[in-house]
């Protein structure tokens, strides 16, 4: 009973930095029992509050109790066996595992969390337990993220932003649940959260955070009926919840009573979204705002789809866009866009705003919402979480669409920056993106992908134009004028008189002996891309095979796909040589560096590996020999891939090892594991006349293994070269 009336979570003066930057100033934060909520800007601190609290972000000072016991200086295994579960912004899934296999993993019998249970509170997740993480929709990421932090049966739950990117009958899953685990007391809760909707209905406080303190603690019903307090606090409230001027809340006047080619889109209330009985409560302001539809009025003889589904420019235009939210961003994109337009460039604001503001944009957000598989209804939802991540879809589809791109400028913070990075990656490589984000000096990985986006730090918030901004802001619009008029002029003087076919090579520390052997033979007549493979390699490269910059490849390492089997640093996708398997060209690929699994520093490998063999590559990098198990199922996984191309395939099988550390007398040397690989993929490939696995006596960094590249090479589009001439 003494450990009952402790706090669960007790937070004094905490401070944390990263480098010079200091994130958290002196939180001060008491969770008793049940929810505590806590909101506020992107940037504020949230998330660095998290992973102070889990230990992944040491402090600089302060104090963190977990129901009377300190957890600064702890690592973050032993905070989690102290009973605390983690759901961290991102999901952080093992893409190889089921998602049967996540839950059992971690479930502890005797808990009141079982599998079942999960399954019974997560039907879809029932109904998809044998599809890999990979396989699944964000959405059921999500769904399994918390779950498996669930399955740990914690006593306190740590959950960052665990609705985002939620369809919105998950989100009041979600909801019921923390309000059900607030109720009965088993879990105590510290909740992130970005939706104020479901912030203020499953705790009854909030606490706000404004630049790394924690600003108040309040009443949550008082904060979800005012919404002036939420715009000024938080930067929300309109936005995701927004009226006309001359309509407010219920009180709104029918469309046909608006002043003729008065477009701006409307909020519909239902004060009653359930039939009211005469046992019926009053429903609460924050559910009936939560309920609310957004519909968009169309000029009269203009139909829906053809406002919104038109193409942006002929191709014979060209376009510089600069695209953010104008409702909170406006003054900064405006700016950028008036200098990119006085260096003489075509220019077009394009709105991504969900407030429903008018905002005076060449290409405003009605016009890129149409594009949401549901329409603008999918996109103008009333909830600011569900609206960015549905707008973020829908300007995705819309860039696909478009014609005479010059270039993509925006600026933004972290929610800024993922609404528009999905559309910029769908662009070809060499049309000039450039982001001015709050998180550029940090990973951007997710960000980037493997795409050519720029990304600027803003060094201050991009909130208003100030001496900083103004300078930051002045660069990038700089540097994208600068890229598209030396894009045009390069494009004008026509291409190189002898421009080699580019090939693809991929590469790793400990198969570059080998690449760089195939790029000495091969230079003279190919112009050799060498990309290294650390998951965004492999997919850059096989984004220029689908968007057809690569005549060839010669897949040297396709380590890749171990990280992606045992939950590396550095995974392939599921669709791992799916741009060969596409493009129907001939493929050379080879076992490179399928001996190792790679992690961070030592401390990051988890703790069911601690048995294996390891190797300090550097003291950031930790690689993991693979064991036969493992190997089998690179084999069979692989197999079947190779199996889809309709090209000619040649895939070569190293028996000297498959890196430099798998050589005889090395630290990775392994006959029985590569003697399973091989197996594994020789009982998996269908082989053909068009379809070979090729063994060699050597090592994969041997002069003779490269010859025998090159000269399969050479073999196999030579005669695709002379097939093409005489069609």
């Amino acid at each position: 009973m003494a450990e009952r009336r402790l706090p669960s979570l007790e937070i004094r003066g905490l401070h944390v930095y990263y480098g010079h930057s200091h994130a958290l100033q002196g939180v001060d934060l008491t969770l008793g029992h049940g929810v505590l909520s806590v909101v506020g800007r992107n940037g504020m601190g949230k998330t660095t509050l998290c992973k102070a609290i889990m230990g992944l972000q040491p402090a600089a000072a302060g104090s963190i109790a977990f129901r009377g016991e300190g957890l600064v200086g702890r690592g973050a295994s032993e905070i989690a066996r102290l009973g605390i579960g983690y759901v961290p912004q991102g999901r952080r899934l093992w893409p190889s595992l089921t998602v049967d296999e996540h839950l059992r993993m971690v479930a502890r019998r005797g808990g009141a969390w079982s599998v079942e249970r999960i399954y019974a509170t997560f039907p879809r997740l029932a109904e998809r337990k044998g599809n890999g993480a990979a396989q699944l929709s964000g959405g059921e990421q999500q769904m399994l993220a918390i779950s498996r932090a669930l399955l740990l049966n914690p006593r306190l739950l740590v959950m960052d932003e665990p609705t985002e990117g939620l369809a919105p009958v998950i989100v009041d899953q979600v909801a019921e649940m923390l309000i059900g685990l607030g109720r009965d007391g088993e879990i105590d809760v510290l909740l992130i959260e970005q939706n104020i909707g479901v912030a203020t209905s499953v705790a009854e406080q909030v606490a706000i955070m404004v630049n790394g303190r924690v600003n108040r603690l309040m009443d949550s019903g008082t904060l979800a009926a005012d919404r002036e307090l939420q715009q000024r606090l938080l930067g929300v409230g309109r936005h995701g919840h927004d009226e006309t001027d001359n309509a407010e809340g219920a009180d709104a006047g029918p469309a046909e009573a608006r002043p003729a080619g008065d477009l701006r889109p409307v909020r519909i209330y239902v004060s009653n979204p359930v039939p009211p009985t005469r046992w019926s409560r009053p429903v609460p302001v924050h559910v009936i705002e939560g309920a609310a539809r957004t519909a968009t009025p169309v000029a009269p003889g203009r139909s829906a789809a053809a406002a919104a589904l038109r193409p942006m420019a002929t191709s014979a235009e060209t376009v510089v866009l600069v695209a953010g939210t104008l409702d909170t961003k406006g003054p900064e994109l405006r700016y950028m866009r008036d200098i990119v337009k006085a260096a003489g460039l075509r220019v077009k604001l394009v709105d991504l705003s969900t407030s429903g503001k008018p905002s005076g944009a060449e290409v405003p957000p009605h016009e890129v919402a149409a594009h949401h598989p549901r329409g603008a209804a999918g996109v103008f939802t009333g909830d600011r979480g569900r609206s960015v991540a549905a707008m973020s879809e829908a300007f995705e589809r819309w860039m696909t669409r478009q014609t005479g791109v010059a270039g993509v400028l925006s600026a933004g913070g972290s929610g800024g920056t993922a609404l528009v990075s999905p559309a910029m990656r769908r662009l070809p490589v060499g049309i000039p993106k450039l982001i001015v984000s709050t998180i550029a000096s940090g990973n951007v990985g997710q960000y980037v992908g493997p795409s050519d986006i720029t990304m600027m730090h803003s060094v201050a918030d991009v909130q208003g134009l100030n001496s900083i901004t103004r300078e930051v802001l002045a660069n990038a619009a700089g540097a994208m004028a600068g890229m598209v008029r030396t894009r045009a002029e390069a494009r004008r003087s026509g291409p190189p008189a002898a421009e080699k076919p580019a090939i693809g090579l991929t590469m790793f520390g400990v198969t570059t002996p080998c690449v760089q052997q195939v790029v000495k033979m091969l230079e003279k007549d190919y112009d050799c891309l060498v990309f290294h493979a650390t998951g965004t390699g492999g997919r850059a490269m096989e984004a220029l095979v689908d968007s057809g910059k690569l005549a060839g490849v010669i897949d040297i390492t396709t380590t890749e796909i171990c990280d992606m089997v045992a939950g590396g640093v550095f995974p392939a996708t599921e669709d791992r040589f799916g741009a060969m398997i596409r493009a129907g060209m001939p493929y050379i690929g080879a076992c490179g560096a399928l001996d190792m699994v790679n992690f961070n520093a030592p401390e990051t490998v988890p703790e069911r590996y601690r048995d294996r063999l390891f190797y300090e590559h550097n003291p950031q990098i930790t690689l993991m020999r693979t064991t036969v198990e493992e190997n089998d199922r690179m084999g069979r996984w692989i197999g079947e891939r190779l199996n889809a191309m309709s090209g000619p395939v040649r895939f070569f099988l190293p028996e000297g090892g498959v890196s430099a550390l798998d050589a005889p007398g090395m630290a990775f040397h392994d006959p029985a594991a590569n003697a399973a690989l091989f197996k594994a993929l020789e009982g998996t490939v269908r082989q053909t006349a068009g379809r070979q696995l090729v063994r060699l006596p050597h090592n994969v960094n041997d002069p003779a293994f490269a010859e025998a590249l090159v000269t399969t090479f050479r073999s196999l589009h030579g005669g695709a070269q002379s097939r093409r001439r005489t069609g």
